[in-house]
């Protein structure tokens, strides 16, 4: 039984009249192509040389979905319409109850030689979030709690400032994401660790300070746990606009995903030096 993912925090939602992703419950993701839409075919054109490029390191196409070709499907919205679907690994599936952020990197969104309307689109974005000085941007968020789960409107997440980008990256750690000091109880389980996200984050930042094979635009990571602070992890997601890197270092994500980490690193200082030292498996 396909359905619309329950935990999608950005992008096109599935709904009523509404063309979106779904699931099937068992580990895949079915992301629709629309037709006459070149970004579908960037997409399946990206996955299909990445996911069998020798060049990539096993270790670092673990951060990227696992992609299975593509498939037709009735669509979302109910109508009788078939469309190719990407085939992808469900990034969610297992968890019972899942804390995810889907952050934008990159001080550009918009790719070369796009048209001067998406670039407008996009430019205008960057300038109005905290994309320009940040070098990225949260697109959405959900944190689980007890008693439910706290999700942000997705307009108001537009509209963080550099002030709220600091304090949300708090709050989604935290036991009590909806209270104005929130306690970052998870701090040390999800972003610290030898396998935290602090970690994962810096074995990508060492691959993209070497590799030249893509450049990413409005390519997005995805920080998820489970309840409990357990099973933190990285994934990119999003490659509708990514390029050939053509023998030259992704500086843009590169300078993006160094701020985030700067971002996460002090969250961590921050809270062990309220509660005391702890081991982040970081040298």
């Amino acid at each position: 039984m396909l359905k619309p993912p329950e935990h999608q925090v950005a992008g096109h939602e599935a709904g009523a009249g509404k063309v979106g992703p779904l699931v099937d419950g068992s580990g895949h993701f079915y992301k629709p192509l629309q037709p006459g839409d070149e970004r579908g075919a960037q997409e399946v054109a990206f996955y299909t040389s990445f996911s069998s490029d020798p060049r990539v390191p096993s270790s670092i196409r673990s951060f990227f979905p696992s992609f299975g070709g593509t498939q037709l499907l009735r669509t979302s919205d109910s109508s009788d319409v078939l469309l190719p679907h990407l085939v992808l690994e469900d990034l969610l599936h297992g968890y019972s109850g899942p804390s995810v952020m889907d952050v934008k990197i990159g001080a550009r969104t918009w790719y070369p030689r796009a048209s001067e309307s998406y670039f407008a689109k996009c430019l205008k974005k960057d300038r109005e979030s905290t994309t320009v000085p940040l070098g990225f941007r949260i697109s959405g968020l959900q944190v689980h709690q007890e008693s439910g789960r706290w999700k942000p409107d997705r307009n108001k997440v537009r509209k963080y400032t550099v002030t709220d980008v600091r304090q949300v990256l708090r709050q989604f750690v935290s036991k009590n994401p909806d209270e104005t000091h929130p306690d970052c109880a998870l701090a040390s389980l999800v972003y610290g660790g030898s396998n935290g996200i602090l970690a994962q984050l810096l074995e990508l930042k060492s691959w993209f300070e070497d590799q030249t094979l893509f450049h990413f635009y409005s390519t997005s990571v995805l920080i998820s746990y489970d309840k409990g602070g357990m099973g933190a992890r990285v994934k990119l997601v999003d490659f509708a606009h990514a390029m050939e890197g053509e023998g030259i270092i992704d500086h843009n994500f590169l300078g993006g995903l160094c701020s985030l980490i700067k971002f996460v690193s002090e969250i961590l200082t921050d809270t062990e030096a309220e509660v005391g030292p702890a081991n982040n498996g970081i040298v």
